[in-house]
């Protein structure tokens, strides 16, 4: 890292493990968390504070949070660890605009639905085979978004965070109390992902070998310049052949 001051640092969460039905898109499914899933956001929250230390950065008193229950509920499970920890109030903030892509009027239905509705819409041609992880496509049905149109919707969102700017070097930093805001921003991994390339931090290509650790911190920030760079946190690997399930 460098000296040039910052003028957003911004955590991307991705929300908790939670009770997904199977063969179904994630998209606007209403479950809560699993208590894999707490336990996750617990972890999480921990190593939130952990970088926060290292770096000399205090998490902002709001966390922002996409309104879909898995995401609210990470969040709140994160804050109440944040704030036993640190002695400090954190707020909820939910957004519409950080849910998960839209499959709108085929929401939560499995894929096999999906792909029998469209199959049967003569407006429609054919469903290509990949159009789930496809970031351009957009199911040919009302409300429906595609993964870039999500990414564009929160990458739009993190762009209008307050800025923060970083304490003077010669300051003396006090872990937690710091005057360098890390702003929780907890939301879903695939929308999150194509948010991060729209920004500038992940090369198109990358969207796809990557993935996110549930509950953990992918910390990216926006220097002066406008740019934006991964500064700490690690994305996940997607191996070869595993099931996307965000």
């Amino acid at each position: 890292m460098t000296d040039e001051p910052t003028i957003r640092r911004v955590a991307l969460i991705r929300h908790a493990d939670y009770h997904q039905q199977i063969d179904t898109p994630s998209a606007l499914q209403p479950f809560p968390l699993t208590r894999r899933g707490e336990l996750q956001a617990r972890e999480g929250a921990e190593e939130v504070l952990t970088l926060c230390q290292a770096h000399g950065w205090q998490p902002a008193s709001t966390v922002h949070a996409s309104s879909l229950l898995r995401a609210w509920q990470t969040a709140q499970v994160m804050n109440e660890v944040m704030g036993d920890r640190t002695g400090r109030e954190f707020s909820l903030m939910a957004h519409d605009a950080l849910w998960e892509r839209s499959l709108g009027s085929a929401a939560n239905l499995t894929t096999a639905q999906i792909a029998e509705a469209v199959r049967h819409d003569p407006r429609v041609d054919f469903l290509p085979a990949d159009w789930k992880s496809n970031s351009h496509f957009r199911l040919p049905l009302p409300g429906a978004e595609s993964l870039m149109q999500a990414g564009q919707r929160v990458a739009d969102f993190i762009a209008s965070l307050p800025a923060s700017p970083s304490p003077s070097v010669s300051a003396p930093t006090s872990p937690l109390t710091s005057g360098a805001t890390l702003t929780l921003v907890v939301g879903h991994g695939a929308a999150l992902r194509h948010a991060a390339h729209l920004l500038g931090v992940l090369d198109f290509d990358q969207i796809a070998g990557l993935s996110m650790h549930h509950a953990r911190p992918v910390v990216i920030e926006e220097t002066s310049s406008g740019s934006w760079r991964h500064v700490a946190g690690e994305w996940k690997v997607r191996h070869r052949h595993e099931p996307a399930q965000d």
